[in-house]
């Protein structure tokens, strides 16, 4: 007979299964490539099959927010699956998505005229097993609403990203994660010229059963680094300690 503690153990591996959190399998781990900021997460695992949300301040952070949601979907759809982007105002130049390993052609990005509309087709959108990651960019989101997408990532397993671009209406919502990205500068070889990769403060404001924090990262060309120390210094190779994520 299982005892209380095992009991207990079992409904709460239940739980975090039901809100996305999918334990690794034994003796595999089951990440993909953050670092640090996996660990913040139950299990050590990025929570797939559920609602993340990133806050968007200021136009900087929405443009820091397209570069980081872009190296998130060149992990999750390395297995061939297709992705979709919904807007009502899309800003985001759809080829640049290469500079960070994804295959344009298996993003369909689609422009509706309201928010409304945003977030139907995402909702239906989540309910596609076949997707492997549904975009949408929104000025706000209701508890409500968040429960139907929810709902929707719990039936198929798909993974959901909500922008939110207003943050005078910052409603409560049961996303099991939210983000806010901002830019920082890159940084180049001495003598070097043009730009360096994308580098970003990623702040994990909340999290479902996990550890809040904040880390910086670079896009380094094929995956994400995380910045262990970045000294104010104009050489690179003086003052930086780079760690693969």
């Amino acid at each position: 007979m299982n005892t209380k503690s095992e009991l207990v153990h079992k409904l709460q591996q239940d739980i975090l299964m039901w809100q996305g959190f999918k334990p690794a399998a034994e003796g595999r781990a089951d990440r993909i490539g953050l670092g640090a900021i996996e660990d913040a997460f139950p299990g050590g695992v990025f929570p797939k099959g559920a609602i993340h949300e990133f806050i968007a301040v200021c136009p900087e952070d929405a443009a820091a927010s397209d570069g980081f949601i872009a190296g998130l979907l060149a992990a999750l759809m390395n297995d061939g699956a297709a992705s979709l982007w919904i807007s009502t105002a899309r800003h985001l130049f759809p080829a640049a998505l290469s500079a960070f390993n994804v295959a344009t052609e298996r993003i369909i990005f689609i422009d509706v005229d309201t928010e409304k509309d945003a977030l139907w087709v995402m909702e239906e959108a989540l309910r596609c097993k076949g997707l492997a990651v549904v975009v949408a960019e929104v000025d706000a989101l209701g508890l409500i609403e968040s429960r139907r997408l929810q709902l929707a990532v719990e039936e198929s397993g798909v993974t959901g990203f909500i922008m939110r671009k207003d943050t005078r209406r910052m409603a409560s919502t049961i996303a099991t994660a939210r983000w806010q990205i901002s830019p920082l500068p890159s940084v180049l070889e001495a003598g070097m010229p043009g730009l360096g990769f994308p580098r970003w403060q990623v702040a994990l404001l909340k999290v479902r059963n996990g550890i809040p924090g904040s880390w910086m990262m670079e896009w380094a060309g094929t995956g994400f680094l995380e910045i262990k120390q970045a000294l104010q210094q104009d050489d690179w190779k003086s003052g930086e300690q780079r760690q693969i994520g």
